[in-house]
């Protein structure tokens, strides 16, 4: 059996069909006594428009948009993404809108050709803009295609007229080396994922500036690609610098550092007391590793649930306030005091 209809809605509370998408759309034309009857009826009935009904009367796709122009197999690994997508449905869920999400590979052409796809088609209301690179085009082209996008990465990046929701990933680095500096560690490394994306570098960064500002020198540098491959490759250069190896490493992702950690094993190194580690997510497995890693919390549910609600704010017109997260630092046992 059907639903009801807005015939049956404007039949109940005495009005017309069109008196009825006026007060329940909140548009001028009717009295605030009829609106509020209008909307009394549709409630007694259970009523909702459908989302095609509500697309045409707004111009609006009640959709937003994610392309990622990431290799899928790496996708599966890396939890933030899983986090922040559960973030945002939190929010859409009592939206009406639904997420459009295109996985393209690592190819930027087919990135962008997708986001100038779903606007020019007005699939979706706005986009989402994950892995800032260098001198991304993404940027200008939201502008171009006059569509409505919110960045997410490093808070001391620019984005231009992008509104963004930062990440303190950068504390999250300091804090860690201000933690290895405590335990005693002099020569700490860092695996940087890969460089070029924004949240690699502003890790990077970070890492330096906590070096130098312990008096310490920031040489030993090795990138790892955000992969448990690239991770592994790179801790055993830094192993083999014999002389002047480190002591500590610090990994820009617990991905990286698990690798790593299987590495420091096979080379016969005890962890934590030959070599302290530290990662980078808090992944889940992060606290049941032997031992159990210390690593920067960062909560993705809460970037994606921010990112969202900022870009139906900017959709609708509303006043949206950029927002900032904050990572922590977990110490458990995979650092300990230099010996």
């Amino acid at each position: 059996m059907d639903g009801p209809t807005i015939a049956d809605v404007a039949r109940l509370a005495g009005v017309s069909k069109g008196a009825v998408s006026l007060a329940l759309n909140d548009k001028p034309g009717v009295s605030e006594e009829t609106r509020q009857r209008i909307k009394q009826a549709a409630k007694d009935l259970n009523w909702r428009p459908s989302i095609h009904a509500r697309a045409m009367l707004r111009s609006r796709a009640f959709a937003v948009g994610l392309v990622l122009a990431r290799d899928p197999r790496h996708l599966a690994l890396d939890p933030f993404f899983a986090g922040f997508l559960g973030g945002v449905e939190t929010v859409l869920a009592g939206s009406g809108s639904v997420l459009v999400l295109q996985v393209v590979g690592r190819d930027e052409r087919a990135e962008a050709e997708s986001y100038r796809r779903l606007a020019t088609e007005r699939r979706i209301d706005g986009a989402f803009l994950l892995d800032i690179r260098r001198d991304d085009g993404r940027l200008p082209l939201m502008t171009e295609l006059g569509l409505t996008a919110v960045a997410i990465g490093p808070v001391t990046a620019d984005y231009g007229a992008t509104p963004a929701v930062g990440i303190r990933d950068g504390d999250g680095i300091t804090a860690a080396v201000d933690h290895l500096v405590q335990l005693g560690h002099r020569r700490i490394a860092f695996v940087e994922g890969d460089p070029a994306y924004l949240h690699s570098t502003s890790r990077l960064d970070a890492w330096r500036q906590a070096m130098r500002g312990h008096g310490l020198h920031a040489v030993l540098h090795e990138v790892g690609y955000f992969t448990g491959d690239g991770g592994a490759a790179a801790t055993r250069r830094l192993l083999a610098r014999e002389q002047h190896g480190p002591t500590a490493i610090v990994y820009a992702s617990d991905l990286m550092a698990v690798a790593g950690m299987s590495v420091a094993r096979e080379a016969g190194l005890r962890l934590p007391e030959d070599l302290s580690v530290t990662g980078f997510d808090d992944n889940p497995e992060a606290a049941h590793l032997h031992p159990a890693l210390t690593t920067v919390h960062q909560d993705p549910v809460s970037v994606g649930a921010a990112a969202a609600e900022l870009l139906l704010a900017l959709i609708d017109g509303r006043d949206g306030r950029p927002d900032t997260v904050a990572p922590r630092l977990i110490t458990r046992a995979s650092t300990s005091p230099l010996s």
